[in-house]
Order: C-alpha cells, then sequence, then structure tokens
C-alpha cells in the first residue's frame, strides 16, 4: 500500500511565542556618583526590541497543517483521508462551483464562451482580486472564466452569477439575480451529494451586507471531491484551470495562484518530464485559512487532492504537493 506523506512545519512559529519579555530592570544601569551626594537609583528602563514574529491566528476554520485533507483517483477512490468530512471555508474554491453552472449552461446552449456581457454597477463594488472590470465595458463569457480561475477574480463570479441567472427562464429577470444564482449552486451541490456544503455567494468572500451575504460559505474535502469529479466531465475547464498566465481586458498579466502548477519549485513532473498539474483553484480569507483543490494525470489516469484551511499559503502548498505526488506516484 502506497504510503502518503503528511509534512508538519517546524514549530518555529510556536517557539517564538514562548519568549519571555524583557524583564524590568535587567538592563538597570549604575547610578551616576557626584561628589555632593549619592544619586537616587533610577528605575530601569526595558531595551526596546523587535517583536517576535507571531505565528498565523488558529482557529476551527484554519489549523496547521489544514482542516481537512484527501486525496483520490478518477473513479472517486480514495487514497489519503484526514478530517475530509470537517466542515472548512472554502474562500476561493468556491469559485469551482460558479464554473461548473457556467460550463453546463454553456453545454445545454443558454449561452456561448463569445457572449458579449455588461455587468451591472453592483459589480464594479467588488472587493480584490478583480479583473478591473469598468461600467459599461463590455466582456466575453470566455474573458470572465478566465479571470475567475486565473485572476480568481470576485468580479467575474459576481458578473458570470448575474449573466446565468439572466438566461434561467424566471420572470424576475435581472431582479435578485445572483440569489439566484446561489440557490442553484446549492440545488447543484445538493444533486452531486454535496451534503454538508452551503453557499451564500459565487465568490467566496466572507459576510458582507453590501451584497447580501449573511454567512461564510462552507465544505468538506469529501465534497469538494464530488464536485471535482463533476467537473472532469466537462473537459472545457482546463482551457481555463490549465493557463498560467492571462492577460486581462486592462492589459494587465495576471499569474495564477495555483503555486503547485506555476512555481518551478513546486511543479511535479512524470518520469517522461512532463508537467503533471493541470488545475483547478486555490482560495483564501482570513477567517478561513488557505485550501486548494488540485488536480493532476499520469499514465494516462488522473488524480485529485484536495486541501482546506491550512494556516498558511506555504503549508497548503507543501501539503498539497506531496499528496499530488504520491497520489500520482499510486497511479
Amino acid at each position: 500500500m502506497k504510503t502518503f506523506r503528511v509534512v508538519l512545519l517546524p514549530l518555529t512559529a510556536l517557539a517564538c511565542c514562548l519568549i519571555a519579555s524583557p524583564v524590568e530592570g535587567a538592563a538597570k544601569k549604575a547610578a551616576p556618583k557626584t561628589a555632593s551626594k549619592k544619586a537616587s537609583p533610577k528605575k530601569a528602563v526595558p531595551k526596546k526590541t523587535a517583536a517576535p514574529a507571531q505565528p498565523a491566528a488558529e482557529s476551527p476554520w484554519r489549523r496547521t497543517p489544514y482542516v481537512g485533507a484527501l486525496a483520490a483517483d478518477e473513479k472517486g477512490r480514495v487514497l489519503f483521508s484526514a478530517n475530509a468530512d470537517q466542515l472548512a471555508r472554502p474562500a476561493s474554491v468556491t469559485k469551482l462551483m460558479t464554473a461548473l453552472l457556467v460550463l453546463e449552461d454553456v453545454a445545454a446552449g443558454r449561452y456561448g464562451f463569445g457572449d458579449s456581457v455588461t455587468p451591472s454597477a453592483v459589480v464594479y463594488k467588488s472587493e480584490p482580486s478583480s479583473m478591473d472590470l469598468k461600467p459599461g465595458v463590455a466582456v466575453t463569457v470566455e474573458q470572465l472564466l478566465s479571470g475567475l480561475m486565473v485572476r480568481s477574480a470576485n468580479d467575474s463570479a459576481l458578473a458570470l452569477a448575474e449573466w446565468s441567472a439572466k438566461h434561467d427562464g424566471s420572470p424576475d429577470g435581472e431582479k435578485g439575480a445572483v440569489s439566484r444564482f446561489v440557490a442553484r449552486m446549492n440545488a447543484r451541490a445538493a444533486a452531486l451529494g454535496m451534503t454538508k456544503t452551503k453557499y451564500f455567494n459565487p465568490n467566496g468572500l466572507p459576510p458582507n451586507k453590501k451584497f447580501d451575504t449573511t454567512d461564510f460559505n462552507v465544505t468538506t474535502c469529501s465534497d469538494q471531491l464530488k464536485l471535482a469529479l463533476a467537473l472532469t466531465e466537462r473537459p472545457e475547464i482546463f482551457r481555463f484551470t490549465s493557463l498560467k498566465t492571462w492577460t486581462m481586458p486592462n492589459g494587465q498579466v495576471a499569474v495564477n495562484h495555483n503555486n503547485v502548477m506555476v512555481k518551478d519549485k513546486l511543479k511535479i513532473k512524470g518520469p517522461d518530464g512532463k508537467e503533471s498539474v493541470d488545475g483547478f483553484k486555490t482560495g483564501y480569507i482570513n477567517a478561513g485559512g488557505s485550501s486548494v483543490v488540485l488536480t493532476g494525470t499520469r499514465n494516462g489516469r488522473r488524480a485529485f487532492v484536495i486541501v482546506l484551511g491550512s494556516a498558511s499559503a506555504a503549508m497548503r502548498d507543501e501539503q498539497a504537493r506531496n499528496l499530488m505526488s504520491d497520489a500520482l506516484g499510486s497511479l
């Protein structure tokens, strides 16, 4: 049976928290003497030192090395599992469900990748990351999907949600478009058997009254595996998730946040020297840590790795890379 590596980072961060603060009197200097009288003792002033670096705050949603992790093959056979059914906050990993619904719309003929989209004024108020959409400036569905997967653009997620909802056959048209799309996200999750997943928005941002988001999106590694399997039934997803860079409409070049696919020191290569990882999506919010859903191929087969709620991006990437390397090696 293949042994999977789970690497814990050294507890240097913890050690720094145990450093004692300067003790009063430790830096006391001798009182100066004069010929007339003895000077009264002075209170010692602690030396000013730089504050020790603090480790990332941990919580039930953000842990070392992660809240949960899972590795599986293309048939959903589990290769590694650790707290795979523990609830986590997926952050921008949410955008995988947004992408799935859009790809299914396109497959159903509701609209095409080349269709022109002019987002509403609400979209322009979205928080970063963004693809810098401009009022009144149209972009295509393909551009929005590229921005969603490469730039992890929150404005793109909202624009796609609006556009999809306009084609859902509802008589409400634009009214409540994003809310209707989120309802579809939850319905699709239920249909896939993602029993512990709940979406409140299409981009994974924290609760925000401006966008009527009342709570954090939540999911599990087991649920994300079901979503990843459904996504691979739409091969066109890889024309977006495999992009390492993408030039946005404003001319800026966005670099994919999937470090295991992009950074040379983290890339995984097969015996033939070919890079293995070709998707999917990372995510981060302070209240939920760093997460990723990875997929890659070897010997004509596919593996998936899900890591949710790591205390840092570096920790997430290390865990995910090791799990993916071992998963591919077991195929």
